[in-house]
Order: structure tokens, then C-alpha cells, then sequence
């Protein structure tokens, strides 16, 4: 096959591009296939003219440990409408083909990608442009063999740490993590929240004491006020179940709209200082 991207920087690029701009990265979720597949390839390429600097992919599985409840219900509603791991790839491919170049990271669970074989995994995402991968539910113990085909391939392999991680498990991540680290805000699973953990201002420093990655902040980041906190301590900022309530809640000839008005708010937030170069 022929690779469509191949950039093995392209998040890091991501990233550093933002920093230029003093801000924080912007990172939006979307479930693969939600609301539907057409709905789905419009959002993502109006969220980038939005202002992504980065797009998380949510790969529909029946059982997300990870995810809370609006996560689950757009999973929920991609699979019965049949979506695959092959057809968020053909998502993707095509999103590539019409010019779409923000890095795309497959957030999904360990079994749907073991079960689609990990060098065919690795390979099929350089040819549809996927640049990375988050996969909650992999041990850090058990991830090499994740690993060893994407690295191969430039792919990276995010991992996550949270409130209750210990250093040491910080340290191994750290030495394991390509791309950036994702940083949970707090214990629990995914959802919109009303305020962040008090302690996330020490936490982050914990991290950034064992790595020179960049630092993603996600789960519970709901309001501009979030990212903003959020940005004046990291890397990068990620939102998701947000900003998929906020397109439930609209009609359908009007999500694209409600999604794009969204995160030009939430890429405003992202600013440090409030100051917009």
C-alpha cells in the first residue's frame, strides 16, 4: 500500500504550532460513524476550519470502560448503524483525499484492535493517514507488542496517566510514550464536568517532572473557563463529551454549525494570558 501521510512528526508538529502561537493545542473528540457517516466526515473537516490543531477518533466498541455516558450512547448509535475499525479507516482515507492534514488519533479498545491484527493495524493506518493511538484499557506492561509495529511505521502510541498514578508508573510511561501524554483530569470516566480537581496544578507538575512530551489535558473539560485553566498548564487541551451533548442538542441541520461555533469558543480559551497573536 501507499502512504498517504507518512509524516512520523506530524504530532509533535501539531503541537509546536500551537506553542508558536502561545496557546494550547486544540484537541476535539468525535465517535467514528456519530451521528451518522456523513454527518460524521462534515464535522470533522468544519471542526478543523474551527480551529483543531488535533482531531481524537472514537472508535465504536460495545463495551468502553473508559467512556461515560454520552461517549457510550454515540458508540451505541455508530454501531448500529454498522461502523467498523475498517470504515473509520475509509473515514479518514477520505478525509485525507480531500486535503485534511491535522494529525488524527484513534482513541479505541485493546480487543477490536488485536482483533484486527496489529502490523495490518500499523500499516492501514499509514495508508489512511491515522497517526496515533490511545488505547485505555492496554497495561503499560503488556504494551510492547502494541508498540513495535507502530513505532516501525512513525505511528505513535499515546498513553495515559491520571490523579491516582503512581511515579513510578508516570516514569514508565514516560520512557514508553511517543506523541504526547495524555493526562486524565480526574478519577472516573469521561463526561462534562462543572469544575476541574483543585489538585490538577500539582499533578501536571508531577507528570512534567518525568517527561519532555507534551502534556494533554482530557475528561470533564466542558467550558471555555476549563480551557483556559487547563491551557495555562499544558500542552494541549482535549474536549469531548462537551461538545458531543452540544451536537445531540441541536437539529440536524444545524449541528455542523453548533459544532463549529463550539470550538471557535474553546480554541479563543486556548490562549494564554487571553492574548490572541
Amino acid at each position: 500500500m501507499t502512504a498517504t501521510k507518512s509524516s512520523t512528526n506530524a504530532i509533535a508538529d501539531a503541537f509546536a504550532a500551537a506553542a508558536a502561537e502561545n496557546r494550547a493545542a486544540l484537541m476535539p473528540y468525535l465517535t467514528a460513524g456519530y451521528p451518522t457517516a456523513e454527518r460524521f466526515a462534515e464535522l470533522l473537516e468544519a471542526l478543523v476550519a474551527a480551529g483543531a490543531n488535533l482531531v481524537e477518533v472514537g472508535i465504536p466498541f460495545s463495551d468502553p470502560l473508559a467512556d461515560g455516558a454520552t461517549v457510550q450512547h454515540t458508540s451505541q448509535i455508530a454501531l448500529e448503524q454498522g461502523m467498523t475499525l475498517q470504515k473509520a479507516f475509509d473515514l479518514i482515507r477520505e478525509f485525507r483525499r480531500r486535503g485534511g492534514s491535522v494529525p488524527i488519533v484513534f482513541m479505541g479498545y485493546t480487543n477490536p484492535f488485536f482483533q484486527y491484527g496489529l502490523d495490518r493495524l500499523a500499516a492501514e493506518a499509514v495508508d489512511a493517514g491515522v497517526d496515533g493511538f490511545i488505547i485505555p484499557d492496554l497495561p503499560l506492561e503488556e504494551s510492547e507488542e502494541f508498540a513495535v509495529p507502530l513505532r516501525e511505521r512513525g505511528r505513535d502510541l499515546i498513553f495515559l496517566v491520571s490523579p491516582t498514578s503512581t511515579d513510578a508508573r508516570i516514569e514508565g510511561v514516560a520512557k514508553k510514550a511517543t506523541g504526547f501524554i495524555y493526562c486524565v483530569s480526574l478519577t472516573g470516566v469521561t463526561g462534562a464536568r462543572d469544575r476541574l480537581w483543585e489538585g490538577i496544578g500539582a499533578y501536571m507538575q508531577r507528570i512534567r517532572a518525568h517527561t519532555d512530551l507534551p502534556l494533554a489535558i482530557g475528561f470533564g473539560i466542558s467550558t471555555p473557563q476549563h480551557v483556559a485553566q487547563a491551557a495555562s498548564m499544558a500542552d494541549g487541551v482535549i474536549v469531548a463529551s462537551a461538545m458531543l451533548n452540544a451536537i445531540a442538542a441541536a437539529p440536524e441541520s444545524e449541528q455542523v454549525a453548533v459544532a463549529t461555533s463550539f470550538i471557535s469558543a474553546m480554541k479563543t480559551a486556548t490562549y494564554r494570558n487571553g492574548q490572541q497573536d
